[in-house]
């Protein structure tokens, strides 16, 4: 009988002894109905973007090739701009493609101000670290002979940020 059962694809259930429950069979509520939240898991909302009309229609599929790095952080980026990676690969791409008026000097300025800003935070980092050690120094009553130098390092770091900041400040900025 039990190869009967299998050829015709009906479900074998072994029976439990003592009436109890079918080990196989998944405890049901008793409100189970149409309207029952129990009865089907939500669906998460998803933000449709507008139909494109035909003459708008995206018709072609560039593709490029990312190693598994690249990739990961492409989708990060798409998650946090709550898009799709194929949208967000489009959007900034075409931005990258309007903007080409943006010249060498202007690329090899934002580095330098990026490679400063950097440095600038390299050194902060370091003269914070050596304000720690003179308060230590200085909480259990030792001498801190190199106070004197880490003040005048803030001092000098100090007058740095200011420049810096009054550079970006004079210096043309894109239109918001």
């Amino acid at each position: 009988m039990a190869g009967a059962d299998r050829l015709q694809r009906a479900p074998i259930r072994q029976d439990a002894t003592e009436g109890g429950s079918h080990p196989e069979e998944e405890e049901t509520h008793g409100c189970h109905s149409v309207d029952c939240a129990h009865a089907v898991p939500p669906k998460p909302h998803i933000q449709q973007r507008e139909r494109l009309r035909d003459e708008k229609k995206r018709m072609h599929q560039p593709s490029c090739r990312m190693n598994d790095d690249e990739y990961q952080l492409l989708i990060r980026a798409a998650a946090t701009c709550n898009m799709s990676v194929a949208s967000y690969l489009a959007r900034s791409a075409l931005k990258a493609a309007r903007n080409l008026d943006r010249t060498a000097t202007a690329i090899a300025d934002e580095r330098a101000m990026l490679k400063e800003l950097f440095d600038l935070r390299t050194a902060l980092n370091r003269i914070g670290n050596n304000l720690n050690q003179v308060a230590a120094a200085l909480n259990s009553d030792e001498p801190a002979p190199q106070a004197k130098a880490v003040l005048v390092a803030v001092d000098r770091i100090s007058l740095r940020v200011d420049a810096f900041v009054q550079h970006y400040l004079d210096g043309e900025r894109p239109a918001a």
